[in-house]
């Protein structure tokens, strides 16, 4: 019964996300919502001006009615065989909470941008504010519903029970997380990709440490992530913009705090740590030596692109680095 309730909420968040496509990209076109493209960008992407964006409603819908059932169903069918608790009921809870959360910001950013027909929607303090306020929201709540996990297990090396200063981790993480994915969103299935990946690490693990009700998430993340791809692989018919990312970064953070191991999301989600330092490590650069440039561009993949890499290559090699850091995570979960 277990394999049956995770290989259809796969299935359910593959086709409920990828038929969502059919109705919602006419509903864009019409609606003219285009994603506006940089002229700092690279001069290819020109071509895309005008694809539709937003698309990442397409989750909210496939992976969240997706999450939905898959938990209903284990609830009515399999409480009494498998460890159901209040509190991974409350990590799922209001980790969906979180992640809609999160993609509400997504989204009135993106209506902001195509409003103003600009790159630029809520200013980077009013995203942090909300940011902040959600994941507040989303520490208390766990802490009310008897979730007291303060240790910090961190690969290969041990367990550490931090107490207080487990929170402001927390918050720190959740934080860097949630920009780090979105960093990662900027060419054709990349996003959708390295997270399907990351979704299959978690999905293992979650099973290794019998975590069913993550497990689902999971699954369900895995099938919105494949449904997606189905518009969203190069060329793309449709961007999920920061409604997507947004929403996707909030699942992350569901599965890392969930199993309660955040520090292996340097591992599983070596990618998104690596895009968001090459802007950090950019920046910072500019500003020492008074305008010069370290990569070509950042977030790193841009500086791929300019370097001859098709976008293809791109999401196949950062794929692979994700693969090979994920296993290298889930043999770590085997000496916790």
């Amino acid at each position: 019964m277990e394999n049956i309730i995770i290989i259809s909420t796969v299935l359910i968040a593959f086709t409920v996300t990828a038929v969502s496509g059919i109705w919602l990209l006419p509903i864009l076109r019409k609606l003219k919502f285009g994603q506006t493209i940089l002229d700092i960008g690279p001069k290819w992407h020109k071509n895309k001006q005008g694809t539709p964006t937003m698309g990442g409603i397409m989750f909210f819908i496939g992976i969240t009615l997706a999450i939905l059932i898959g938990f209903i169903t284990f609830k009515s069918t399999m409480s009494n065989n498998i460890g159901n608790s209040k509190i991974m009921t409350a990590r799922v809870l209001y980790g969906v909470i979180l992640s809609l959360g999160f993609g509400f910001i997504g989204l009135a950013d993106d209506y902001i941008k195509i409003v103003k027909k600009q790159n630029e929607g809520l200013t980077p303090k009013q995203k942090l504010l909300l940011q902040l306020l959600i994941g507040t929201f989303y520490l208390i709540m766990l802490y009310i519903s008897g979730d007291r996990w303060t240790t910090l297990v961190i690969p290969y090396i041990g367990k550490f029970d931090i107490g207080f200063f487990y929170y402001p981790f927390a918050m720190f993480a959740i934080l860097a997380l949630s920009n780090a994915v979105n960093f990662t969103d900027g060419i054709d299935g990349l996003l959708s990709s390295v997270t399907f990946v990351v979704g299959i690490a978690f999905m293992i693990i979650c099973a290794m440490l019998g975590m069913f009700e993550m497990q689902i998430v999971s699954a369900a993340l895995i099938g919105g992530c494949l449904g997606f791809l189905i518009w969203n692989f190069h060329p793309a018919k449709v961007f999920m913009g920061d409604t997507g990312s947004l929403f996707l970064s909030g699942l992350i953070i569901t599965l890392a705090f969930g199993t309660g191991l955040p520090v292996f999301i340097l591992l599983i989600g070596v990618i998104y740590l690596i895009e968001m330092l090459s802007v950090v490590i950019q920046m910072t650069y500019f500003k020492i030596t008074h305008g010069k440039r370290l990569f070509k561009m950042t977030p790193i993949h841009h500086s791929f692109e300019m370097s001859g890499y098709s976008e293809v290559k791109i999401v196949l090699l950062f794929s692979l680095i994700t693969a090979i850091g994920s296993l290298i995570a889930i043999i770590a979960v085997r000496f916790i």
